[in-house]
């Protein structure tokens, strides 16, 4: 069955032009101007993904991404917007966001993200949590030393001070619960699985995002960051590190 995706975009000229590509591309596409167009249509007919503008007039995109989480609508998110800093892009992660694009954009980009976002979630209506995110189904890692992955006890992964309960998707360090996003859980399970293992940038968007955006891409620098604000701690040592020019590492220095 094709797969319906909710296009929210005022600008005319972008939304008919992405409206069309996405239909040549075999989705089934629902445009609307406006997020009060946007929130009726994804509570009458839940779509498979969403493509948000930011900056809409009324209701904005942001605005479209916070009620749907909040009614506990997970539906994958892809943000369409032409502000380029990182702050920006952190309040679209903030929101509820699983990805975006910056205008202008390359529509093969939109297609590449979209794929990506629906792989991650099999395709599955917004209130069912995928049954193995991709950091779980590779969890082997990449050339991953015996012995050295994150223990897995009771259904439970551990690893430097965390817990992380892949089914419920529910994540901790020491007794404090982490309020996590879709991407950001998938990363730090990959990382946990690899706890002590250095993961290159190319490794990360293959097992994460199921493409890599290249070199000049900030997507996984900006997942990260907001990765870190979220896990860590005044007095407590980092866990996530960057290894210049390589990638990242989860330890507990």
């Amino acid at each position: 069955m094709p797969q319906n995706v909710l296009l929210a975009e005022d600008d005319r000229a972008i939304r008919h032009a992405l409206e069309r590509a996405l239909t040549l591309e075999g989705y089934e596409v629902t445009a609307v101007a406006d997020g009060v167009e946007a929130l009726a249509q994804a509570h009458r007919n839940r779509p498979d993904v969403l493509v948000l503008d930011v900056m809409m007039p009324g209701i904005d995109g942001l605005q479209v991404c916070r009620v749907l989480r909040a009614e506990g609508d997970r539906t994958p998110i892809l943000m369409l917007t032409a502000l380029v800093e990182t702050a920006d892009r952190i309040a679209g992660l903030d929101a509820g966001a699983d990805d975006y694009v910056v205008k202008p954009f390359d529509v093969e980009e939109v297609f590449a993200r979209l794929r990506a976002l629906l792989r991650r979630t099999g395709g599955s209506d917004g209130f069912a949590a995928p049954p193995q995110s991709p950091a779980a189904a590779s969890s082997a890692g990449p050339a991953t030393p015996a012995g050295s992955a994150a223990p897995d006890t009771g259904g439970l992964l551990t690893a430097a001070g965390l817990r992380m309960d892949v089914q419920a998707r529910r994540a901790w360090r020491g007794a404090r619960e982490l309020e996590l996003t879709r991407t950001e859980f998938d990363l730090l399970e990959l990382l946990v699985r690899n706890a002590g293992i250095v993961l290159d940038h190319a490794t990360i968007y293959d097992r994460i995002w199921g493409y890599d955006f290249g070199p000049g891409s900030k997507n996984l620098a900006v997942y990260v960051g907001y990765l870190r604000r979220k896990l860590d701690e005044p007095g407590a040592p980092a866990l996530i590190h960057t290894v210049r020019g390589v990638g990242y590492a989860l330890r507990e220095d």
